[in-house]
């Protein structure tokens, strides 16, 4: 697989009779008066302009619960990553468990969620393509508080692992279920902002669990770290209710065979009611024609379609890198907050989560802030420049750690360079978060095809599960030996990654799920991304011809 290959880029793309009733007119030269203007797909966007869906309608606004419902998937997830970290440091903990904040003990109460969450991801796809989005949602939530069940009651280190297991294989089928319905429900030009709000339910989880943890700290007994780990369960209580009141997937729907009831979805929550909007036509056929009828969905161990043809490869490159990227540029160190806040110079437990909810909020304000921009901004610049900032971000909190270090070692030291330190890690969360929070569930959703979705997302589940397996193994062990040092290490891979996704990276931005099969296809997916339209706009803002150079 190349970025370099073939120049040739296919100008045909496929495009049934039917969607030909949505088609924008083509010229070589053009034959109206108006504003030029360069877009990824006039057809989509001509659609969009058309059917202006209402964002206040009472149909969006259950559009947007659904979402919502989502998001809450993403809490769940978000706020076992926050109270961890938060729970290791606190003392009733450490003597109920005998485990210290950092070295083997800590590493096997972290790693063994994910290892639970590895083990479960093939049989979360599973359950999603053949129960829907709605139900498997509904499941992993039941076996989450199953989970919170046995961990908030135990009294011996064996059952609270086995609890840590328990509450990783319910995350998985959630964190399988929820991006997938999040993207296949969400129009065309609010998917972006759709399922990056969907990701950033990862702090709707964290912020929390940092606000409740620092509460608990001063109960001096058990119940300081039972009852955050009790709260566990309530983003989850929310889904279990929730899924109820939400439509199922369109996409999922129709590879199912109920065309009608996805028709209907359409129409209602894309077409403003109306089943002769231009928008509601292009997704539909475009749907129909793209997903897959082999029954490839139905059958949990057959991954070919990723490895045996050049759109599959093309696909699952931009999951592995995403997945891969998204857990291992450095924001794996955000596990051992309270540890690393010690080691530059923050040594009460109150103090270290204080910081702790500092962090987890100016991380929010950078996601949050990117998910606002993600139908505007391009995916690729993005991740490219995003990336490499990270890197010097992390080069410049070593380089400040490396300072006190040796001011330590000579028993003089400058409080000023701690705080720089303290201030750069802050600030490489807030770019990494503003980079890859919104994205790390757009872009694996994005690459992947409807039949091939729940699959895709389940390896993307147990790569990601897999990397954070590293990430809480090797951590406390790597901090405990070789303290700030271990930060070198993904000063290095960050580099690596920017370089990856310039010459890798597909632009997904600006077309429909369906639309990106022409891109995978082409010899050079890269270069055939970056493809725009120009189209020809009237005074009244309508496109009136699509010119093709």
């Amino acid at each position: 697989m190349s970025s370099h290959g073939s120049d040739h880029v296919n100008e045909k793309r496929p495009v049934s009779p039917e969607i030909a009733t949505a088609a924008v007119p083509v010229s070589h030269t053009p034959k109206v008066q108006g504003k030029e203007k360069k877009v990824h797909n006039a057809e989509l966007y001509a659609a969009v302009l058309e059917s202006n869906i209402n964002p206040w309608s009472r149909t969006s606004i259950h559009l947007y619960f659904s979402i919502f419902i989502a998001f809450c998937c993403a809490c769940a997830n978000g706020y076992d990553g926050s109270l961890m970290t938060s729970i290791i440091a606190m003392p009733h903990f450490q003597q109920t468990f005998g485990v210290q904040k950092v070295g083997t003990g800590a590493a096997v109460v972290f790693s063994l969620y994910v290892v639970g969450a590895m083990v479960g991801s093939p049989f979360a796809a599973t359950l999603s393509d053949t129960l829907g989005r709605r139900k498997s949602m509904f499941a992993g939530g039941l076996i989450i508080n199953i989970g919170m069940v046995l961990v908030s009651t135990a009294h011996h280190l064996p059952q609270f692992i086995v609890g840590r297991f328990v509450l990783g294989l319910g995350i998985a089928v959630m964190t399988v279920a929820a991006p997938a319905y999040a993207i296949e429900i969400a129009p065309p030009h609010w998917r972006g902002r759709c399922t990056g709000f969907y990701n950033c339910g990862w702090f709707g989880g964290a912020i929390p669990a940092a606000i409740v943890t620092f509460g608990c700290n001063y109960m001096d007994n058990d119940y300081s770290w039972r009852v955050p780990l009790i709260f566990q369960a309530f983003a989850c209580t929310i889904v279990m209710v929730a899924v109820f009141f939400i439509p199922e997937s369109p996409r999922f729907l129709m590879a199912n065979g109920k065309d009608d009831e996805a028709l209907a979805f359409l129409v209602r929550y894309h077409g403003n009611g109306d089943p002769n909007s231009r928008l509601v036509r292009l997704e539909y056929e475009e749907m129909k024609e793209g997903i897959r009828q082999d029954g490839i969905d139905k059958t949990w161990w057959d991954y070919r379609p990723f490895m045996f043809t050049h759109n599959g490869r093309w696909r699952i490159a931009q999951v592995l890198m995403i997945s891969i990227f998204g857990q291992f540029s450095g924001n794996g160190l955000g596990y051992f907050n309270t540890t690393i806040f010690e080691n530059l110079g923050v040594d009460s437990v109150p103090q270290q989560l204080g910081y702790n909810i500092l962090n987890q909020g100016l991380s929010a304000i950078g996601a949050l802030t990117a998910v606002s921009l993600t139908d505007k901004m391009p995916r690729r610049p993005v991740l490219v420049i995003g990336t490499f900032m990270c890197a010097v971000a992390l080069a410049t909190n070593s380089g400040l750690s490396a300072v006190l270090d040796q001011q330590e070692q000579r028993g003089e030291i400058d409080l000023s360079y701690g705080k720089g330190a303290l201030a750069s890690y802050f600030l490489f969360n807030v770019i990494f978060s503003f980079t890859y929070t919104p994205l790390q569930g757009t872009i694996p959703t994005e690459a992947l095809e409807t039949t091939t979705r729940a699959k895709g997302l389940a390896l993307s589940s147990f790569i990601v599960n897999g990397m954070g397996f590293i990430n809480q193994f090797a951590g406390p062990i790597a901090l405990e030996r070789i303290g700030y040092k271990y930060i070198y290490v993904f000063v290095a891979w960050d580099c690596i990654e920017a370089l990856a996704w310039y010459l890798f990276g597909v632009e997904s931005q600006g077309r429909t799920i369906e639309q990106l099969e022409w891109v995978y296809n082409q010899p050079n997916p890269v270069k055939a991304s970056l493809k725009v339209d120009k189209v020809i706009l009237t005074d009244d803002g309508k496109v009136a011809e699509k010119i093709v150079v």
